[in-house]
């Protein structure tokens, strides 16, 4: 029997109150035909109600995929766990989803990726659950949110801590998925997929063991279909026999705004030269100084935001491959793109599929992680995963957790005040106009990563700013680098209301991080 099926045919199998697990990072790898097919049917019919929704990573985006937005209606969803959910700016519609959130709607809960893969292979296991260090005094931890997003998912908790063999840890209990929804490139007739058009493999060959472990139904959306048999084994990611149904969408695509771009999936190599440069400005000074912690033969991770920007600093140098970039998507080496497409690489040396990709990150095998910050408090405490007054301008922890908890160097990188007017020439930087407030506060509103557990765990961090470079000591945040042009007591003390205290030893950052010319940094 053919396992070729439509959309809405596909989801008239998803029964009321199952556990639903999709594949997706935002835009890339997002079934999104198949989601949409899911709400509409419970428009149509009422059914399915009561779904649990299981997401790695986020799935759809603010741009036009609109994933889980889909099916972010009351009745149809009671509750989400999710990696990350659909962000963007505060100028576009807040996402059904965070309605729901927000209002208390479902419950809700910000679980970290690779925890929630632990959970899919701990589930299709049969073991009983998830037990982990990453994530202990962060807002995971339940002495905190225990990863709750609302009132409704405090009520009803995931994770407790528990003692096992002399040590505090979390556990997380199996949450058993019936239905995977993943997506592919190709399936031949006997449901074999492979990827060859994806930017990433991200988690569904563990998705649908999980499912298939325990009787459940695997929806997996595909570009086309071939004649069995005419698929090579080695390119074969995710094998038939996990594959209940597939459906096609031709238009599908490889991630947002993006059609298809064969040098994401590696079926091309671009030439170096056709890379955009980092625009010359402030946020380019604060990648160039994060680079110089950099040395040839690094592994390094990779965070949204200005951290984005230091692989595009090393091609500017002349030395586009001097380090291995890894990124959670699991993408490694080549230059992982920027703007919509992040999460994505091109020139890439291999992709691993994100589970993997996290036990790589879960144990700090890399050197050293560039990641951005939202806020950072006087415990060197960092906030990246929640913003009360707007939430959907943060997606949540994605693999920030899971990075920082056993990583040996982290470099934050972000601005010192929110909404500062800061002035740039080749002398220095200066401070035109104070901001409306300070990111270095006193607590921060979430802990995503942990300053006194870094401290406790001897790692090396750093928060590279417009004004200075600080680094988190027992005696809180010191500024041992300060910007040409800043007036440390100004700029720095005063600005976070004496949070930020200045190194007597203080060095100038060199002024080649101002030039519009290339800074000179050889690895």
């Amino acid at each position: 029997m053919s396992k070729l099926v439509s959309a809405s045919e596909a989801v008239a199998r998803i029964p009321d109150g199952a556990v639903v697990t999709v594949s997706s990072s935002s835009a890339l790898g997002c079934p999104d035909l198949v989601l949409e097919a899911l709400g509409k049917r419970f428009d149509d019919e009422g059914h399915p109600r009561g779904l649990t929704m299981l997401h790695p990573i986020a799935a759809g985006d603010m741009y036009g995929v609109k994933g889980i937005d889909h099916i972010a209606k009351d009745g149809l969803i009671s509750r989400v766990l999710a990696g990350s959910y659909p962000s963007g700016p505060s100028n576009l519609p807040m996402p059904e989803i965070w309605k729901m959130i927000v209002e208390d709607r479902i419950e809700a809960y910000n679980v970290p990726s690779g925890i929630m893969f632990d959970m899919h292979r701990e589930a299709a296991a049969r073991r009983p659950g998830v037990l982990t260090r990453i994530g202990l005094d962060t807002f995971v931890d339940p002495r905190r949110e225990g990863c709750a997003m609302n009132a409704k998912a405090a009520a009803r908790p995931i994770v407790t801590r528990v003692e096992f063999a002399g040590e505090t840890w979390l556990h997380f209990p199996n949450i058993v998925p019936d239905v995977c929804i993943l997506r592919a490139t190709t399936a031949d007739e006997r449901g074999n997929l492979t990827y060859e058009h994806e930017g990433a493999y991200l988690g569904g060959l563990e998705q649908a063991i999980a499912v298939r472990n325990h009787g459940g139904v695997v929806i997996a959306q595909v570009q086309r279909m071939t004649a069995a048999g005419s698929l090579r084994p080695h390119d074969v990611r995710v094998p038939g026999h996990l594959v209940d149904l597939v459906v096609i969408d031709p238009d599908q695509k490889q991630t947002c705004e993006t059609p298809y771009d064969p040098a994401i999936s590696g079926q091309i190599m671009r030439p170096w030269s056709s890379f955009k440069l980092a625009g010359h400005g402030v946020e380019k000074v604060i990648a160039r100084r994060a680079a110089l912690e950099l040395k040839r033969g690094m592994t390094a991770n990779l965070g949204f935001g200005i951290s984005a920007q230091v692989p595009r600093i090393l091609l500017e140098e002349g030395h586009p491959d001097a380090v291995t970039w890894a990124i959670e998507q699991g993408a490694v080496g080549g230059m992982p793109l920027t703007d919509f497409a992040f999460g994505c690489a091109s020139n890439a040396d291999g992709f691993v599929p994100s589970p993997q990709q996290f036990i790589y990150f879960q144990g700090g095998g890399f050197d050293v992680s560039f990641l951005s910050f939202l806020e950072v408090d006087v415990e060197g405490n960092v906030n990246v995963s929640k913003l009360g007054k707007k939430p959907y301008l943060t997606a949540g922890c994605g693999g920030f957790v899971d990075i920082t908890a056993q990583a040996r160097k982290i470099v934050f990188s972000g601005w010192f005040e929110a909404g500062a007017e800061v002035q740039l020439t080749g002398e220095g930087i200066r401070v035109a106009k104070p901001g409306k407030f300070t990111k270095m506060v006193e607590k921060v509103e979430h802990v995503t990563f942990s300053g006194r557990r870094a401290r406790a765990e001897g790692q090396d961090v750093l928060y590279v700013t417009e004004r200075c470079v600080m680094r988190l000591t027992d005696h809180g945040l010191v500024a041992t680098e300060i910007m040409p042009g800043i007036e440390p007591e100004r700029d720095i003390v005063t600005a976070s209301q004496g949070r930020v205290k200045v190194a007597a030893d203080a060095a100038t950052i060199d002024r080649r991080l101002l030039s519009e010319a290339p800074m000179g940094w050889t690895p």
